[in-house]
């Protein structure tokens, strides 16, 4: 069968045998077809109730006394006793609405549920071992992809980070090329991948993108849930079939689908039914209605198959022998108890039966310390990533002009000010503290929170070290950090008439691009601790806050309560060097008239002359550059793979 794209463009098999994933791993990988067996999954949840203080007495009893607005645990069942089996070249289709358990099965299927279950999953009659984990794919519901990427580079980077050492950069261009052509996104591959914001390729192709990405690696279980979530029934169909051309060169696939189309539905080759955790049917999927048939569940018209059995794991079906008369309790209960007893114990037999001879070659731990690139190989394609991803962000037309407004706006305001007027031009240096304090910090804040769940999915897959993603995102983000500034202070200084000599203005341009780093550190410390972006920017606004008005300009007699915040902002250290770059402690404070009682402000005063040397502010700010960042590195290490 010919594969076509959504757009119409036909890739032949041969084509794509021709130059197949499975060829360009000849020197790194071993075929390795995979049976997956599960037997038994239970997994149960535990949810704490609060009780409020209108709750009963009998609950006040129930609780033995203690107060009513305590916590209550209470047990949920998400999965109960699901077995089946799966093996090479077959398609195993999860069905079941919502909330039933399919994503948790999955889940538990991957190696990836956060949480103990019980029950047994084997892979060829073994455990599931690392090294099979890692020849297996997962491909979510969700499509976490990079908006601002085309097809090809997510491709060619995600090739070049999971593909082993062993493969040359070159090959692992062939491996994503080969994987385009054999997921028929030729035609869309220099498209960008878009959002709901931006737009890009079709849901269809960005869901075959995400295929991809678990192709790279040529895996043998291939695990999908809600592959065809969000698309029309013809794109479901064209990507389903993908799957089957998939499954017939040998490989193990698992997926979960809400409502399959008749059409879909034919291409499985087994079904698992679920409802609230509970198995109604497993078997192939052509039997799967005369099973129903035979414990007296016909459908009163023709229908698709796929829509009975969703119908009955609702308890909503209207069947020829009842009409609507029966609850929907009573008819899931009745499936239950007729798959117990009539079809779980020739499920487990089967299952018992069934024996799968471990073929030669089989994955050795030798193979997995082949896989992994470099510290340095990570950072240099990681890097390449983000800034390819980040020019449209970094650069943004709106960005560039509320930077060169600002610019604009406040040279205008401070137009060749006197150099003797030292009030406005401390109310000049205070505003770029300002503005540079805030503006990185709350950009910064979005970072992590924003690439959580696409940072989570590729360190769950192995693809690169915390590490070298930490430093390669900083690595990315300087740009954008230190262009803007520099374009500001350029425009600001030479408007405003500030000392005009290069000298000073080169040492108030590095002043402030040590100052954006580390209100940029700031912003990735709580964005990273927090991992909430509305959160983290009102702490981010209490922390600015805070350290504006202990930075020198606003208040000069703090309380004593509260003089050691002064210390911990870097507002207070910049305005500090700002004020010693263009005048000194000497000249600002005769020309502020602060000799002369009665004369000049006692604010700017006593901060000028406050007895903190050039040497401590920088000192202050490299350590906040350093300790910002290293307490963000540790919030990342802190979060659960």
């Amino acid at each position: 069968m010919p594969m076509v794209g959504e757009e119409g463009q036909g890739v032949t098999n041969g084509r794509c045998e021709e130059r197949g994933v499975g060829s360009l791993f000849s020197s790194s990988f071993t075929t390795y077809p995979i049976t997956v067996k599960f037997t038994d999954i239970c997994y149960r949840i535990k949810l704490q109730e609060k009780m409020g203080p209108n709750s009963s007495g009998s609950i006040k009893r129930l609780l033995g006394g203690r107060k009513p607005d305590q916590m209550m645990m209470e047990e949920r069942t998400i999965l109960n006793g699901i077995t089946g089996l799966v093996s090479p070249g077959e398609i195993l289709a999860i069905l079941g609405p919502s909330g039933s358990g399919k994503s948790t099965l999955l889940n538990v299927l991957a190696g990836r549920l956060q949480g103990s279950y019980t029950g047994t999953v084997l892979a060829n009659g073994r455990t599931m071992t690392k090294p099979i984990l890692r020849r297996s794919g997962f491909v979510t519901q969700d499509d976490i992809l990079y908006p601002h990427l085309t097809v090809k580079e997510t491709l060619v980077f995600c090739s070049l980070l999971r593909l082993p050492k062993t493969l040359s950069n070159k090959e692992k261009v062939r491996v994503a090329e080969s994987v385009i052509s054999e997921l028929g996104l030729g035609k869309c591959e220099n498209t960008i991948i878009g959002n709901t914001f931006v737009r890009g390729v079709s849901g269809g192709e960005r869901k075959r993108v995400c295929i991809g990405h678990e192709m790279l690696v040529d895996p043998s279980l291939l695990i999908l849930d809600e592959p065809t979530s969000g698309l029309d029934s013809t794109a479901a169909y064209r990507l389903v079939s993908t799957l089957g051309t998939l499954a017939k060169k040998g490989k193990t696939l698992v997926t979960s689908m809400h409502q399959p189309s008749s059409r879909v539905y034919q291409m499985f080759d087994s079904v698992l039914l679920l409802s609230e955790g509970r198995c109604l049917y497993f078997g192939k999927g052509s039997d799967a209605m005369d099973y129903f048939a035979s414990v007296g569940f016909v459908p009163s018209f023709p229908m698709n198959p796929a829509d009975f059995m969703l119908d009955l794991a609702n308890g909503v079906a209207q069947v020829e022998s009842q009409g609507d008369t029966e609850k929907p309790n009573n008819i899931k209960q009745a499936l239950v108890v007729s798959y117990n007893s009539l079809l779980a114990p020739k499920v487990k037999a089967f299952i018992d039966a069934d024996t799968y001879r471990l073929p030669k070659g089989s994955l050795r731990s030798s193979e997995e310390d082949k896989r992994s690139n470099g510290w340095f190989t990570q950072f240099t394609i990681l890097l390449h990533r983000s800034l390819k991803e980040r020019r449209h962000e970094a650069f943004n037309s709106l960005r560039v002009f509320q930077v060169v407004a600002a610019a604009v706006l406040a040279g205008s305001m401070w137009w060749h000010s006197d150099m003797r007027n030292v009030h406005d031009r401390l109310g000049l240096l205070f505003f770029i503290s300002i503005f540079w304090g805030v503006f990185p910090s709350f950009n910064a804040v979005f970072t992590f929170p924003q690439e959580r769940a696409i940072f989570m999915k590729e360190r769950s897959s192995g693809m690169y070290t915390l590490s070298s993603y930490f430093m390669a995102r900083l690595a990315g983000d300087l740009p954008m950090e230190l262009i803007l500034p520099t374009a500001f202070i350029t425009i600001c200084y030479w408007m405003a008439g500030l000392r005009p000599d290069v000298g000073s203005f080169l040492l108030t341009l590095l002043v402030l691009l040590g100052y954006v780093l580390v209100a940029q550190g700031l912003g990735l410390a709580l964005g990273a601790a927090i991992m909430d972006a509305k959160q983290a920017s009102t702490m981010a606004t209490i922390a600015m806050l805070a350290f504006l008005l202990t930075g020198g300009f606003y208040v000069q007699k703090v309380p004593a309560c509260m003089t050691w915040l002064k210390y911990t902002s870097f507002t207070f250290y910049c305005y500090k060097l700002l004020i010693q770059v263009q005048y000194g402690v000497g000249e600002a404070t005769a020309l502020l008239g602060c000799a002369h009682h009665g004369k000049g402000s006692k604010v700017a005063c006593g901060f000028i002359e406050e007895d903190i040397s050039p040497m401590v502010s920088v000192a202050a700010l490299v350590i906040m550059f350093v300790g910002y960042r290293l307490l963000a590195y540790a919030a990342l290490r802190r979060m659960k793979v």
